[in-house]
């Protein structure tokens, strides 16, 4: 990213947004597209440096439930317009996700799930199990009852993604304050008036926190409640195959969350270890590559014995229900919020750059994001869809 995007920090802001991620790159350009002009992003590292830095981001719009459908789907159509809206390539490629069930009831929960995606516009099927190993060669078929195919859905490269939506925003006058941390938040009465930094102290009219893992941080800092932990995830590279890997949909092991994809000369892989300890730490370890393998040996043998090449480890921003926080506080209406993703923040990130923006211009979405109100915990009305869908 060119230096040329980023600028001091100025004493005051219509907006400052918090967090130089996936999320608040999307937010700042939404934002300055419908002529908001004052706008600070602040970012404690580089653009793109948490989560929204990984390799390769899967994009689809296989979920459950009607909002996260609707987010998912409103997404993958700004992915493929990205050349033309913002300007710039992001290496989509529509391969599709392929779920892969092995029992009844996950076939079940999947079968309900499918029939509301189709319901919704979503070209999601369930098929029988040779047909998902002729989309994916390398899986096995001994004990897959079941499969779900979506050729609509792929993956891009998230930075690429970043960069798209700050360079468009910079074009636009909107300020990246890079390297820079956030120390404190001024509140006065019902608003929040000012941002503390590493570099200065900010004066502005709303604030919108969109710091991923770090978002409990934020928003204690205002005190309103952000109930959202980190957990590292990590995934690894194959060294390059010869002959080199067919084209493949992102393949997921549903029982175990073991999956797998291309990724230029080799296969990427990953899976959610269910021993991880919430945290800050990114060190990768290859320890947990054991997980992956057991998981391999079982459903996709050829890769069990796959030679890796190195690989990276990152943070997941998880709420107790698993689902997004987006809103506005009840307490500071001038602090808004959109974090929490629990690992489709990147997926579901241009909708939701377009539902802040008429948040913060006092506009009604396209949705209805009440659902996903921080304030569901204090009501105890978690976000809880009948199937839940990785």
């Amino acid at each position: 990213m060119s230096s040329s995007l980023f600028r001091a920090v100025p004493s005051r802001a219509d907006v400052v947004i918090i967090g130089g991620g996936v999320m608040g790159a999307s937010i700042a350009f939404h934002l300055a597209e419908a002529g908001v002009c004052d706008i600070v992003v602040v970012e404690r590292g580089d653009l793109g440096c948490g989560s929204s830095g990984k390799p390769i981001g899967g994009v689809r719009a296989q979920f459950s439930d009607p909002l996260n459908i609707e987010l998912g789907s409103r997404s993958l159509r700004a992915f493929g317009d990205f050349p033309r809206r913002p300007g710039a390539g992001i290496g989509l490629d529509t391969v599709g996700y392929l779920f892969l069930l092995d029992d009844e009831e996950q076939v079940t929960a999947f079968e309900a799930a499918v029939v509301l995606q189709n319901s919704m516009g979503v070209p999601s099927r369930v098929i029988g199990a040779d047909e998902a190993e002729h989309l994916c060669p390398y899986i096995s078929t001994e004990g897959l009852v079941a499969a779900v195919h979506s050729p609509a859905d792929g993956h891009a490269r998230p930075a690429l993604v970043v960069q798209g939506y700050a360079r468009a925003a910079a074009r636009a006058g909107v300020t990246f304050a890079t390297h820079t941390a956030v120390t404190g938040l001024d509140t006065a009465g019902e608003r929040v008036t000012g941002v503390h930094t590493s570099h200065g102290h900010i004066a502005c009219g709303t604030v919108i926190c969109a710091a991923g893992a770090w978002s409990a941080r934020i928003g204690a800092m205002a005190g309103v409640d952000l109930p959202v932990r980190p957990v590292r995830r990590q995934l690894a590279f194959t060294e390059p195959l010869t002959p080199p890997a067919p084209r493949i949909p992102f393949t997921i092991d549903f029982s175990s969350s073991a999956y797998f994809h291309n990724s230029d000369d080799g296969l990427l892989f990953g899976l959610a270890d269910p021993g991880q300890e919430d945290g800050f730490d990114t060190t990768w370890t290859p320890q947990w590559l054991e997980l992956f393998r057991a998981a391999a040996r079982r459903r996709a043998p050829a890769l069990a014995d796959m030679r890796t090449a190195g690989g990276w480890a990152g943070l997941y921003e998880v709420t107790p229900d698993h689902n997004a926080l987006i809103g506005r506080s009840t307490a500071l209406p001038n602090f808004l919020y959109a974090t929490g993703f629990s690992g489709h923040g990147f997926l579901q990130a241009p909708a939701v750059g377009e539902i802040v923006r008429d948040l913060c211009l006092g506009r009604e979405p396209f949705t209805d994001i009440t659902p996903l109100s921080a304030d569901r915990f204090r009501h105890g009305a978690e976000f809880r869809p009948e199937a839940h869908v990785v």
